[in-house]
């Protein structure tokens, strides 16, 4: 059997983890089996869809590196892939499920159903279809068709017994009729299908083998048993995956934090650590190994290793992954990548001048080892270009020292910025040293109102190496202002 897989998204909001994961994991699964993966784009929630949804589903795949066989862009056999044109496949065939009474007419009212969900919840029973319409003699349906009263296509939900499915990780699941949503729509009355029925219709006609979904969808699949058995059809084979969850338990959402792909991205972290993370929530190798390059999981992702429990999204241990697929970064690289953060904010031109190319390159070393993510670097390195703001005097005082010590120390401090650039890391060292024990205090607190001065900041790229790339007038000024602030402050008090 010759495997066909798709990833079919709803561009009626942006890519999300869980989402990308169910896409990763079927496109995984189909380069190890030398398959084809498509891309659908259901597309019939007309209300809710907006084209800058659409994009972003190209945008992040393409961002990731991930390319289907067949789509909207790329055509295939099977094709239209965008739900929204296959519209009369859709009626054709739930014309065909009223015919063998697995479908049904309803000309229920939209303010009847309404009534009907508020009764029912003034009773405290659960809502759903009564089904009113699915008796009706053929007298009373001649009568609405005559008066042109719109109609919805319903799916006759057995009201005994029960359906089974097979699922490839889960195993066999079986659902009492009884408690399976009563008689859905399956075509609305504007002609377009809703999400059970163009599933099952682009599922059989586009050939697909196996359906990746999370296990929230299990619901919904006895409804799909129903009509690929009144339509004589063969089901594809399941695959429902395990759930992603936030620290606390519940379902991933925005209240834990970023969950758009798009956030992530912008926020500065690379596709390979995506990839590598989010393909470890719900999958793992061996359970040792966690490192993972794009070709590798194409060759060793299967079902066999899959989870059946749910996984958490761990923003930390993403930043973990983040940081180290940065360190791997060549420093040409490191150069492309922080460039659009450093002219977003402003920092350096667009394009940068030769000064400024030449303090980005001397700051990259400075900062590869400490970024977690991308965005970082703007917090990090502000103070090489451009002028640094400190709010209260008091930063500037270690807990250890009072305001008249803090002032020796940085007139000391401003004493050896002299000549700074021209004597070596060593040198350098050494006279910060022997300054410090000569003002009796220690070393952290002898530079700590330097640090200060100069970056704004009590965290700050190495200290030393962060002076060489600063011009000697322009690091001597800032400890001149700092202390300006510290005399100002004194003489008020």
């Amino acid at each position: 059997m010759s495997v066909r897989v798709r990833y079919a998204p709803s561009p009626t909001g942006l890519q999300h983890i869980g989402g990308v994961r169910t896409a990763l994991f079927t496109y995984f699964f189909a380069r190890s089996c030398g398959g084809t993966f498509i891309l659908r784009i259901e597309d019939t929630d007309r209300e809710r869809f907006y084209e800058e949804a659409l994009r972003d589903i190209y945008d992040t795949f393409s961002w990731l590196g991930i390319e289907w066989d067949e789509g909207p862009d790329k055509g295939g056999a099977y094709g239209p892939y965008f739900q929204s044109e296959r519209k009369d496949l859709y009626r054709e065939y739930a014309e065909k499920l009223v015919e063998k009474g697995t479908a049904y007419r309803c000309y229920c009212t939209q303010e009847r159903l309404a009534a009907l969900r508020e009764t029912q919840s003034s009773l405290g029973g659960e809502t759903g279809y009564d089904r009113h319409c699915r008796s009706l003699s053929v007298e009373e349906r001649s009568e609405y068709e005559e008066q042109h009263i719109d109609s919805v296509i319903r799916l006759a939900v057995p009201a005994e017994g029960e359906t089974r499915f097979h699922d490839e990780l889960l195993g066999d699941i079986s659902r009492r009729n009884s408690e399976i949503n009563p008689d859905p729509v399956l075509l609305k009355s504007d002609g377009f299908p809703t999400y059970h029925l163009a599933n099952v219709v682009d599922d059989h006609l586009m050939k697909i083998t196996h359906v990746f979904r999370a296990q929230e969808y299990i619901p919904s699949v006895p409804l799909y048993t129903i009509m690929y058995d009144a339509l004589g059809w063969e089901e594809p084979k399941y695959c429902h995956l395990p759930m992603v969850m936030g620290p606390d338990g519940h379902k991933l959402s925005k209240r834990h934090g970023s969950t758009s792909i798009r956030e992530f991205r912008e926020k500065g972290y690379l596709p390979e650590a995506i990839i590598n993370y989010v393909t470890l929530l719900g999958w793992s190798y061996d359970g040792v190994r966690e490192f993972f390059s794009l070709g590798e999981l194409k060759k060793l992702f299967s079902i066999e290793k899959l989870n059946k429990a749910s996984a958490t999204f761990d923003y930390k241990k993403l930043e973990w992954f983040n940081g180290n697929y940065i360190r791997k970064k060549s420093h040409e690289e490191m150069k492309s990548l922080l460039m659009p953060y450093l002219t977003g904010e402003k920092l350096v031109g667009d394009p940068p001048t030769r000064e400024e190319m030449k303090v980005i390159d001397g700051m990259i070393p400075l900062v590869h080892e400490r970024l977690k993510v991308l965005s970082e670097i703007t917090g990090l390195v502000g103070f090489l270009f451009r002028e640094v703001e400190i709010s209260d005097y008091r930063q500037l005082i270690p807990k250890r020292l009072d305001r008249e010590k803090t002032m020796l120390v940085l007139k000391e401090n401003l004493r050896l910025l002299e000549g700074f650039r021209e004597r070596s890391d060593e040198e350098n060292e050494n006279r910060f040293r022997e300054a410090a024990s000569g003002c009796g205090v220690k070393l952290g607190d002898f530079l700590l109102p330097l640090r200060i001065s100069i970056t704004g900041s009590t965290v700050s790229p190495p200290l030393f190496e962060s002076l060489r790339l600063l011009k000697s007038e322009v690091a001597s000024g800032r400890v001149e202002k700092a202390l300006h602030m510290i005399e100002a402050a004194g003489e008020k008090e």
